[in-house]
């Protein structure tokens, strides 16, 4: 699509495409925790956001030639993306390890309301930061570099992003398939049996919550370059129940399943969004249909066709 649209000169649907893959790439995040280790999370907007705003502090005191420490060194702020990610990624891995090192130690709801928690934390933690915006959030005049594109080009930045979404597919599939990946499905279904063999299931979802946390980070950081603002409302509970429909609707534990569910969420904001400002209702009906008839999701529901016309 994004092809075509260049060819017709319709930036915008580029623009569309590209929020798709970005937010797809926070659905990896969130399903490898969720699909691959059972950590159902309701608090991923946090690491979102906290990678949006890791990218919204450096590229601000670029633009105002603030530097962001002067002691013991002298910190300075830029609008190169080289260096916003890995403090982006970084700055969300370390949120995770702190989370997942309490919120682990529960489970069941209990680990479902401690993420929560955390997430509305963060959520009036930068509201009240007035430094940054507070709750007008914080704007950002030109998009951040990448060596040799012109990221205000909107084709090009769609490709660069695209090239982040495959590397971070290619990077959960070979995790799955690594031993660690194995024993965290393992530890998944049955962590008695995994403790019996001398790991850890503790250890093993810590890192997956840190590694998911890590894969969100770097999705808001991308997220806060394509709109030029970041604000606390990629904190916001919505935000993660956001990321979570783009899992279930594709299907959970799916390699690919975030990006067909957040193809889907953005194709019906588009359509459903020009015609109520109540699309939500639809949206509804259409996760309840996925949750009672397929199960699998989206993919899980081609899957199943493939295999009875098989």
């Amino acid at each position: 699509m994004p092809l075509w649209a260049w060819s017709a000169d319709e930036p915008f649907l580029i623009t569309l495409a590209t929020r798709a893959a970005i937010l797809a790439i926070a659905g990896i995040g969130l399903n490898f925790a969720l699909g691959f280790g059972g950590l159902v999370s309701l608090g991923h907007a946090t690491f979102f956001g906290i990678g949006g705003y890791a990218m919204g502090i450096l590229a601000s005191h670029a633009q105002n030639f603030e530097p962001l420490a002067e002691w013991p060194v002298t910190i300075e702020g830029t609008t190169a993306m080289l260096a916003i990610w890995p403090v982006a990624i970084i700055a969300s891995a370390l949120a995770a390890l702190a989370i997942g090192a309490l919120s682990l130690r529960t489970s069941g709801v209990y680990f479902i309301m401690i993420t929560l928690a955390f997430g509305q934390m963060f959520f009036y933690f930068a509201i009240s930061w007035p430094a940054y915006g507070g709750e007008d959030g914080l704007s950002i005049y030109v998009r951040n570099g990448f060596p040799g594109l012109n990221t205000m080009d909107p084709i090009q930045f769609f490709a660069l992003v695209y090239v982040i979404l495959l590397a971070m597919l290619a990077l959960v599939t070979a995790i799955r398939r690594s031993p660690f990946g194995l024993m965290l499905g393992a530890a998944r279904q049955n962590p008695e049996r995994v403790q019996a063999i001398g790991q850890q299931p503790y250890r093993l979802f810590l890192i997956a919550f840190v590694i998911s946390g890590a894969i969100t980070g770097l999705s808001g950081a991308l997220f806060a370059d394509l709109n030029r603002f970041v604000s606390p409302s990629m904190l916001s509970w919505q935000t993660s129940g956001e990321i979570m429909v783009f899992v279930i609707l594709g299907g959970v534990g799916r390699i690919a399943g975030p990006v067909a569910g957040a193809m889907l969420f953005i194709a019906l904001e588009h359509l459903l969004g020009g015609l109520s400002e109540y699309w939500h209702v639809y949206l509804g009906a259409i996760l309840l249909g996925v949750v009672l008839f397929a199960r699998g999701g989206l993919l899980g529901l081609i899957a199943g066709r493939e295999a009875s016309h098989g």
